[in-house]
This record gives C-alpha cells, sequence and structure tokens, in this order.
C-alpha cells in the first residue's frame, strides 16, 4: 500500500460522504462534489475518517491519487480554495462586468473573462483578481487561463502574475 493511501481523509464537521452509482460524492456547507469511482479502489468510512482499500497491486497508485483528491474535495467543501493574482504594468487593470472579468491588458481590446459555474471572482483593486471556489483543480485551471491572457515577461516584470510569484528579471542588452 503506498503510504498516501495509508492516511486516512479526515471529514470536516458538516461534510457527508456517499458513495453511489459508481461516483464517490462529498456534500457541505460551501458545495457538492463528485468525482467517479475507480476500478479496484473501495472507500471504507470509519467515523469521520475516510480509509482507502486498493482491491489489488495495480489499483495501489490510484488508491493514492484519489485519497488525495478525495481530502482536496473534504477541505474545498467545507472551507474553500482561493488563489490570487495581481496585475503589476502601466495601465493594466481589472474590474467586475456583473458575473464577468473586464481585464485591461495593454491589448487594443478589453478582454472579458466568463467565470465557470462553482467560481467566484472578485477583484478588491484594480490590480489585484480573487479567485474563490470548492473545486481546487477548477481555480487553479481559471487562475491559470487568467494568468495566460498576459504571463509575467521577463525584462520588466509586467503581466498578470500568481500573489507572492517571484519573477526572474534579465538583464536588458548593453551598448
Amino acid at each position: 500500500m503506498s503510504r498516501v493511501a495509508k492516511k486516512p481523509v479526515a471529514l470536516p464537521k458538516g461534510v457527508e460522504f456517499k458513495s453511489a452509482d459508481g461516483m464517490f460524492t462529498l456534500k457541505g456547507a460551501k458545495a457538492s462534489l463528485s468525482i467517479a469511482k475507480p476500478e479496484g479502489v473501495d472507500v471504507q468510512v470509519e467515523g469521520s475518517e475516510l480509509k482507502l482499500v486498493a482491491a489489488n497491486e495495480e489499483s495501489v497508485k490510484l488508491a493514492g491519487t484519489y485519497r488525495a483528491i478525495l481530502a482536496n474535495m473534504a477541505q474545498g467543501v467545507s472551507e474553500g480554495f482561493t488563489r490570487k493574482l495581481e496585475l503589476v504594468g502601466v495601465g493594466y487593470r481589472a474590474s467586475m462586468q456583473g458575473k464577468d472579468l473586464n481585464l485591461a491588458l495593454g491589448f487594443s481590446h478589453p478582454v472579458l473573462f466568463k467565470a465557470p459555474e462553482g467560481i467566484t471572482l472578485e477583484t478588491p483593486t484594480q490590480t489585484e483578481i480573487v479567485i474563490k471556489g470548492a473545486d481546487k483543480q477548477l481555480v487553479g485551471e481559471v487562475a491559470a487561463k487568467i494568468r495566460g491572457y498576459r504571463p509575467p515577461e521577463p525584462y520588466k516584470g509586467k503581466g498578470v502574475r500568481y500573489s507572492g510569484e517571484k519573477i526572474v528579471i534579465k538583464e536588458a542588452k548593453k551598448a
């Protein structure tokens, strides 16, 4: 058994787990998340903990992967996940237009980003974007898509970056 799969998943208070119709479902205060049940991996509920059991040698790695996914789902439905982005550059701004994000990133046109279902976008300031949601993978994917419109460039560091991200600035050419 893998070391990751051996660790039980602690369910926070108010989180319910169901295994039915080939799906694992976690329901909490913030949301409800489901994932397809893999072959060869089963879940045992012991009080407020989930233990994953692999049926054979081939599904041991899968049990570790699904343990990590279920742990992230348990945290997501109870607390949620947050990712912050910063806009660095003259004239780079972000604002909310209803539920859509309006970005001015130095292009000749504004970039309009529609948030997928289950994701909440906020702009506390013109140069900050906060992405919130219950699904860790979806929060990271949305952050990467927004960052992908204008990734930080290596000479001045202008662009959209993750909060706390270190950009290695290259030295400019010398005459």
